[in-house]
């Protein structure tokens, strides 16, 4: 598929966050855009696998929430456990006074990738693939445009570009935006990478209908039944059959990382750091049998580390001038941390979302007015946008803080475990209503849309 030669908007990744983009400017009214993304339909793998109730309000209004939710499994509950014993069970029916989806939604990247972009399709949009952005520049003729140049050497020349083209975004780097981690703090080096791989188990006993956060000592892990539809998914679309459960494994690691992991090496990270009923060790899983990973369907590895663009909204320099085009941050091109507590597509669909209104109105209002002027509604929203990320991101540092605390006493003249410590505190205040809300309040963004 060619390129157009021009537009007056362009979308750089069409994953989750610049699908939403598009799909919200639709519903603004505004049609005048392309979205490309670099890799071709499918590459992706699972990734992100939760939607939570704040993300949820925010696709309804475009339309994508019910499927969303049809096609996803509810998390009812967050449970925190220690790898032999329940400490607290925090339900989000906690949240029903606030939210019509008073529980987190599971639902892998891919599916939610898959029905955002076949909502654009139904609209009349296509994705352009596979177009990898190699460089922009101001056009030669209209400064307040700029000519994005791709891999095969065609050009668009386009006068917003939203960058949402991931981590290492290409439109960040030439925009020349810097992307550092805002406190120099570093929680816990033992988190400093987190293992995460979707697994079937050789035992169809496996229980598929709890989500567990197991506290271990200088660590968690965290495994979560994954919803049907990835089998099917898998079936349709990778030619894969898959009959077992599938489950989302998550764990931090110490050192190196392998990129493509043995089931030996997975296995043994569930061993460690697992519920004792998945361990291969019959001594140790309380069944007297063992429980062994059957295959490993998707593997990749994250360091907990975090960053957040200086700016999520600038003009491209054009000489002494800052008239050029629009540079547009959003999703993990305006800001990254870990996976802890499933919030980093989630305030990236959310970016997207508000950004289609945002914009159509910057649009509409640069028709007539001074660019100085209209400009300041880009800026006063990005600015908002920014903050919220910086919040995200000393939230998920908190939950790596609380789940690496290490196996060693509060000080020498007082022989308390921190990690025995830190458990106590979670039996007795998890079962506080106030505590209860208050947490799944933090996890649903409710509080920070």
């Amino acid at each position: 598929m060619s390129l157009p030669s021009s537009t007056c908007a362009l979308i750089v990744g069409a994953g989750p966050t610049g699908l939403a983009a598009a799909l919200s400017l639709i519903h603004h009214g505004f049609r005048d855009f392309v979205i490309v993304d670099a890799v071709t339909q499918g590459e992706n793998g699972s990734r992100a696998i939760f939607l939570h109730a704040a993300t949820l309000e925010t696709l309804d209004t475009i339309g994508c929430g019910d499927e969303l939710v049809s096609k996803g499994s509810k998390w009812t509950y967050v449970t925190q456990a220690t790898r032999t014993t329940i400490i607290a069970q925090i339900p989000f029916a906690r949240l029903k006074p606030y939210t019509r989806h008073p529980y987190g939604l599971i639902i892998p990247q891919v599916l939610t990738e898959q029905i955002l972009g076949q909502k654009l399709a139904s609209l009349g949009v296509s994705v352009h693939r596979p177009y990898r952005v190699v460089g922009m520049k101001p056009n030669s003729n209209d400064a307040k445009f700029a000519d994005v140049t791709f891999e095969d050497g065609q050009v668009i020349t386009a006068k917003y570009i939203i960058a949402a083209d991931g981590a290492h975004s290409t439109i960040r780097a030439i925009a020349g935006i810097n992307f550092t981690d805002p406190t120099s703090e570093n929680n816990n080096a033992v988190l400093e990478h987190i293992a995460q791989a979707d697994v079937t188990f050789d035992d169809e006993n496996v229980d598929g209908s709890v989500t567990r956060g197991i506290m271990c000592p200088e660590n968690f892990f965290l495994c979560a039944p994954l919803p049907s539809m990835l089998n099917e998914y898998h079936a349709t679309t990778t030619g894969q059959t898959v009959k077992e459960r599938i489950f989302r494994i998550s764990v931090g690691v110490t050192g190196d990382v392998p990129r493509t992991p043995s089931k030996e090496y997975t296995q043994n990270l569930v061993d460690k750091y697992g519920p004792v009923e998945l361990s291969s060790d019959p001594s140790v899983n309380p069944s007297g049998k063992s429980v062994h990973i059957k295959d490993i369907i998707w593997y990749s590895r994250f360091r907990t580390r975090s960053a957040v663009a200086d700016s999520f909204f600038t003009r491209l320099r054009t000489g002494d001038s800052d008239q050029g085009a629009a540079i547009l941050l959003v999703g993990d091109a305006a800001h990254i941390h870990s996976p802890a507590g499933g919030q980093g597509m989630n305030l990236g669909l959310r970016d997207a979302i508000f950004l289609g209104e945002v914009l159509t109105r910057h649009i509409n209002a640069a028709e007539t007015g001074s660019l100085s002027d209209v400009d300041t509604i880009l800026t006063s929203f990005m600015a908002e946008r920014r903050s919220l990320a910086l919040e995200v991101i000393a939230f998920t540092k908190r939950i790596l803080f609380v789940a690496g605390i290490k196996d060693e006493n509060i000080a020498w003249w007082l022989p308390i475990s921190k990690m025995a410590l830190r458990n106590f505190l979670l039996l007795v205040l998890g079962n506080l209503w106030f505590v209860q809300t208050s947490a799944v309040w933090s996890l649903s963004g409710l509080g920070r849309r």
